[in-house]
């Protein structure tokens, strides 16, 4: 009986592994996505990768990432202010004569040299903040006035696991319609071109009923498996905002356990995102292991 039993269990785990690989089998295809990937590149952070890469190895890395996405702007997603805790934001530019309430900034400007980079090789930016308790729509008057001469910047992101973090440890406080509205409509005030976009894995956390011309990012990780993350990106995530564009932050080390086992991994799970949902939407590499898909940078 315990053979039987250990055979049956044996049996089990086989199919079960059989149906996880056919389920990988009828997603992931060498193939390129459909043109419906607006923006492809990677993200990041002053704290997410170091030493540092120059301006021309962030551009190599956009430029790869485009290469699998026909139709695809090369793009990062630039953070220039980072959450200083208890709760303020941390500006990595100079002050120039403003003040503002839980904002820090920076005694020199980290971004101008990229930026200026970026404006000459064609890659698009979203100048990113982790505002923590600082007001938003100042933050935003604050980088705009600081970097929206440049022509590479399109847009405007939130990332609300620090939108006033210190009242929810670990996941901030989710977006109201009237802030993600007012949000929005201050931006295009800049650049009627510009978007808006917002951040999280948890949807709850996200306005429940306004959606405007937002981006809806998800920066979920610690999944289980392929399956996992291609459900929870699709089914989850982009089938409840469309027909908004939504966005998709990979390559989390938490994960590295199944997508290292991928040939091209931001190929693999951005072309099988992308040719599962119907809107457009954007794939970004995070910094974090951005030297392990594209050792090319230094």
């Amino acid at each position: 009986m315990r053979i039987y039993k250990g055979l049956v269990l044996a049996a089990g785990i086989a199919l079960i592994c059989a149906c996880s690989g056919n389920y990988e089998k009828r997603h992931i295809t060498k193939n390129l996505a459909r043109p419906n990937v607006v923006y492809a590149g990677m993200r990041s952070s002053s704290y997410g990768i170091r030493p540092f890469p120059g301006p021309g190895q962030w551009q190599s890395a956009a430029d790869s990432m485009v290469s699998w996405f026909p139709g695809s702007q090369p793009c990062a997603v630039w953070i220039v202010g980072t959450m200083h805790r208890p709760d303020s934001c941390f500006l990595q530019f100079p002050d120039n004569g403003v003040s503002c309430t839980n904002t820090a900034f920076d005694t020199t400007d980290r971004h101008e040299p990229y930026l200026d980079w970026f404006d000459s090789c064609g890659v698009k930016v979203f100048l990113q903040v982790e505002p923590g308790s600082a007001d938003v729509i100042t933050l935003m008057d604050a980088v705009m006035r600081q970097y929206g001469h440049h022509q590479c910047v399109v847009g405007f992101g939130v990332d609300v696991e620090w939108f006033r973090e210190s009242e929810c440890k670990g996941w901030g406080v989710p977006v109201t319609d009237r802030q993600a509205e007012q949000w929005e409509s201050h931006l295009k005030h800049y650049n009627d071109r510009y978007r808006l976009f917002l951040k999280h894995w948890d949807r709850k956390w996200m306005p429940e009923t306004y959606r405007g011309d937002i981006i809806f990012i998800t920066d979920s990780q610690i999944l289980k498996n392929f399956r996992a993350m291609h459900k929870e990106f699709t089914l989850y995530w982009a089938d409840y905002f469309k027909p908004n564009m939504v966005g998709f932050q990979i390559g989390y080390g938490s994960d590295r356990k199944w997508w290292g086992t991928l040939d091209v991994p931001p190929r693999d799970i951005g072309v099988a995102t992308a040719n599962s949902i119907e809107q457009q939407c954007c794939v970004f590499w995070v910094d974090f292991t951005l030297r392990e898909v594209f050792p090319h940078i230094n």
